[in-house]
């Protein structure tokens, strides 16, 4: 008997995190991973390539440096950018899994209006009540708040009109909620670079600092300290290419999105309703 009362009950979805705490632990995860990474491999690799291209400047005065993957991205300034870099993918695969899941449900039928059937206002609350019946976590879709006020609003008012006017504003109220939600990682874009430029100023300053040693003729230190100064930029402006490739990617999956959901209604809903 348990056994089969355990299994008649109903499935409900995955219910996903609050957005917030998300962010926050997809940051300390990238900060310790990245971290890490930088203690045990990337740091050993890089110091241990300047000391011997500074050795070989020293021997060789004639010597060009050679670019490394660890030189250039062997700085805290690099380290930070990578870390932004990640933590914003990771928000925006987390965004682009919401969308996807909310998408699922224009793929199914969550009012059963049949093909020549009139909707009239006095049949809204029973279509109403079919929403009503559905899990928690599909009611706070985008979906099913729409076709939850398009109905209400034809109840009330008896109005066509009004109703597929009621089901675009909520619609475009959602869009406008998801832009907004965007602005952290629009920050992490502008941050990267002034990162960059940060770890650009920083090193020039240090190889300024030895330049009293290229007037003995040792010019090891300024041209070491040039070399590294510009790494923090490259990088900073290559990751910022990269975010804002993915940026603009969830942005149009997510207007998109938005406009396939007020179509979704006017096709499923709008269209069958009737004033008598």
């Amino acid at each position: 008997m348990v056994t089969a009362a355990a299994s008649a009950r109903p499935t409900r979805p995955v219910a996903y995190p609050s957005e917030f705490f998300v962010t926050l632990v997809a940051l300390i995860a990238t900060i310790v991973v990245v971290h890490a990474l930088y203690v045990s491999w990337v740091r050993p690799n890089g110091d241990e390539i300047v000391a011997q291209e500074q050795a070989r400047l020293k021997a060789d005065k004639d010597y060009v440096p050679q670019r490394s993957f660890f030189l250039v991205i062997n700085a805290p300034e690099q380290e930070v950018e990578i870390i932004h870099f990640i933590w914003a993918l990771l928000i925006l695969g987390y965004k682009a899994v919401l969308v996807r899941r909310e998408r699922k449900l224009l793929e199914r039928e969550l009012i059963h209006v049949p093909e020549g059937i009139k909707v009239l206002p006095e049949d809204a609350k029973d279509y109403a009540r079919q929403l009503e019946a559905l899990p928690a976590e599909e009611k706070s879709s985008l979906v099913v708040r729409a076709l939850q006020r398009t109905l209400d609003r034809f109840s009330a008012t008896r109005s066509i009109r009004d109703s597929a006017e009621t089901s675009k504003s909520v619609c475009d109220s959602e869009a406008d909620r998801l832009d907004s939600g965007l602005a952290m990682i629009r920050y992490i874009a502008w941050a990267i670079p002034a990162i960059g430029f940060i770890g650009t100023v920083r090193h020039i300053g240090d190889a300024l600092l030895q330049a009293h040693k290229a007037v003995t003729g040792d010019i090891t230190g300024v041209t070491s300290g040039l070399g590294i100064a510009f790494n923090a930029t490259f990088v900073a402006l290559l990751l910022t290419l990269i975010l804002m490739f993915f940026l603009h990617q969830l942005q149009q999956s997510q207007e998109q999105f938005v406009h396939d959901t007020d179509h979704w209604i006017d096709q499923h809903l709008i269209r069958h309703m009737q004033v008598r």
